[in-house]
């Protein structure tokens, strides 16, 4: 780090800089005492002219709001990670695959009915690997009004919507046992597609793995996403099964090239490892060719086969078969560099960025040239499964040399391109038009994922982005072995990139994140009109208005119809017999902004979140005699203590 002179005549410009973003009306300092006291803390703490600029640049005063949003996978929390940029402030941790206590997700309302659906061969899961968040799209443009993730331990997709930030859907399918290209978008959000990873048998059956090549295939779900809804429907989603090389990330077409999706593969050698049998390692089989498949996909005539009817059923999916593919001239293989992993579609929608792990070149492929080679049917011959290859050399526009380990792409809008290289640790800027390279910036340390602002749209910022990356050696103060990952947050607005920020993230381990402009999210403030179950998108049938709170026995247990407002419950004595089935129905009467109230249940794993407006139902069985306090977990006024009742359970 530069220590600059104590004198600091650049800090004029800094100190101006931070008077205007404090912007205290009611401070009457003088600037020039602002900028005494700034020049003793910048000495006093060997601060460098460029440390200055970035915490100006980042520094977002209290009541002002940041200009993006950035939607960050959560790992292995199987969660959301909602980040404000500039500031790099966490504003959430949106509960996705796994219970989330805070909103009372997965804690006795129909969460927990969300988070069941999602179970998978009769195993409740409380874990998940969250990868690749997708903003939904129209015209290729994020529009702000549903996010979707997918879980690569156990193929799942959910479905998040922006206006409450909340979880509404997951949809799960046996036909997959392990996913990485999830979730990604077609330009208009018509699907959202789910790409197998791992080849296994398809619909979950054994096969043995000598049987690889004959029963082992790999496929890629198209969810068929209705927007005015905000849900997938499953029946009218299909799928295309795929050879036994490992797909990995996917990405869609847009512009001209709308119809079409792309899909990288690793290990076309069909490795699958025994190293105590004595074969080679699957890591070590898997990296032997020189090139493995980049597979192009016609999606759009695709949805026309599914819906003619040319599918069969696999673990109630509809699947489009190998050879039907091929037959309909739906799938194509183009060769790849070596262990391929990012597929980005630049924003005019004509090029694919491929980036090759095992490479030192990103390689650029037109669109337009494999769509004309397809349509010619100019092939220099077909894999094992009969699929079409496409030369290689004749589907490419060129390569760009940028350094050993590239990973995934981003775009600026202005011609520009980002690529994470790993190995090297650096973000690579690169020109689209001329294929060279312009600048590098060391990251900390091994990047993984980046992304930039509305970086994966038609028409990128071009302002901001961020390296997510591995191992976070020496950066922040240690927490033993187990490191934290490290958010960068990089300036790319001029011609050379900057670093601003480094954000320790504790939570592992975090894959790949999309960064959309502020104001195109509106979300609400409270639920109206008053009982809206934000499940059921409308007021409950159940929902409850104040005076017309009430106990009933009726056939199928105790109905207990509950209202709740600062600072109490009503009923606030809830008496049941010992196996009673209790249907707890609770409405939020409030609709003020900051009323937000909780409903804990001691002994018996019920905690909910309730918002102003908002209503859940609830049901349990009181399994034993005892008293049981309840009370609100949020701290909603003065007499918030005093915001309690009791469960009393009467011995039978």
């Amino acid at each position: 780090m530069t220590t600059r002179s104590r004198s600091l005549p650049w800090l004029c410009v800094a100190t101006v800089a931070v008077a205007a973003s404090c912007g205290d009306p009611g401070s009457s300092a003088a600037p020039s005492a602002l900028g005494s006291d700034v020049r003793s803390i910048v000495a006093e703490r060997n601060l460098s002219e460029a440390d200055v600029q970035a915490a100006v640049q980042t520094y977002m005063p209290t009541g002002r709001h940041d200009d993006y949003y950035t939607f960050a996978s959560g790992g292995h929390g199987g969660n959301i990670i909602v980040i404000g940029v500039p500031s790099m402030r966490i504003l959430k941790y949106i509960a996705v695959f796994t219970p989330e206590p805070w909103q009372g997700y997965g804690y006795g309302d129909e969460s927990g009915d969300v988070l069941k659906a999602g179970d998978r061969a009769g195993t409740t899961l409380t874990w998940a690997d969250t990868h690749h968040p997708a903003l939904s799209e129209s015209g290729g443009d994020y529009d702000g009004r549903y996010l979707f993730i997918g879980d690569k331990a156990n193929p799942r997709m959910a479905v998040i919507d922006l206006r409450d930030f909340m979880t509404k859907q997951i949809v799960a399918s046996e036909l997959l046992q392990s996913e990485h290209g999830a979730a990604f978008v077609t330009p208009d959000t018509d699907y959202v597609i789910e790409t197998s990873q791992y080849p296994a048998p398809l619909g979950g059956r054994f096969a043995p793995l000598e049987q690889f090549d004959t029963e082992y295939r790999g496929a890629m779900i198209f969810w068929k996403f209705d927007k005015e809804k905000g849900r997938i429907v499953e029946d009218q989603s299909f799928a295309i099964e795929l050879p036994p090389y490992m797909q990995d990330l996917a990405d869609a077409g847009k512009k001209g090239s709308d119809g079409w999706v792309f899909c990288n593969s690793i290990n076309t050698e069909r490795a699958w490892g025994g190293i105590l049998e004595g074969k080679p390692s699957l890591e070590s089989g898997s990296t032997q060719n020189d090139m493995d498949y980049l597979h192009c996909i016609n999606w759009r005539k695709a949805e026309q086969v599914a819906k003619a009817g040319k599918t069969e059923t696999i673990a109630k999916m509809r699947v489009i078969r190998m050879q039907t593919a091929i037959d309909e001239g739906l799938l194509y293989l183009v060769p790849e560099p070596k262990s391929p992993h990012g597929v980005d579609i630049t924003p005019d929608g004509e090029d694919i960025v491929v980036g090759g792990k095992l490479d030192t070149h990103c390689t650029v492929f037109s669109i337009a040239k494999i769509r004309a080679l397809a349509e010619q049917k100019k092939f220099i011959g077909r894999d094992p499964y009969g699929i079409p290859i496409l030369d290689f050399k004749e589907s490419i526009r060129g390569q760009c040399e940028i350094g050993l380990g590239p990973l995934h792409t981003q775009f600026d809008g202005q011609g520009n391109a980002y690529t994470s290289v790993f190995i090297e640790s650096v973000v690579a800027k690169w020109s689209l038009k001329d294929l060279k390279l312009i600048d590098k910036i060391d990251t900390h340390f091994n990047i993984g994922h980046l992304c930039a602002a509305e970086g994966d749209t038609v028409s990128p910022d071009g302002k901001y982005l961020i390296a997510m990356n591995k191992w976070a050696l020496d950066r922040f103060a240690p927490v033993g072995p187990l490191l934290p990952q490290n958010f960068q947050l990089v300036d790319i607005g001029g011609q050379k990139m900057t670093r601003l920020y480094d954000m320790p993230i504790p939570l592992g381990e975090p894959h790949y994140a999309q960064m959309i402009k502020a104001d195109k999210l509106k979300p609400i403030e409270v639920y109206s009109p008053i009982g809206t179950n934000p499940f059921h998108e409308g007021v409950d049938k159940d929902a409850v208005t104040a005076g017309k709170e009430r106990i009933e026995r009726k056939d199928d247990g105790v109905h207990v119809w509950m209202t709740t407002v600062r600072s109490h419950f009503t009923p606030d004595i809830v008496r049941v017999k010992e196996g009673d089935v209790v249907h707890l129905h609770v409405t939020n009467v409030e609709q003020a902004h900051d009323a937000t109230h909780g409903l804990a249940i001691g002994s018996h794993n019920i905690n909910l979140s309730l918002e102003p407006g908002k209503h859940s139902n609830v049901v349990f069985t009181a399994k034993r005699a005892g008293v049981y306090p309840f009370y609100c977990t949020e701290f909603c006024s003065a007499l918030h203590l005093e915001m309690a009742g009791y469960l009393l359970v009467e011995p039978r």
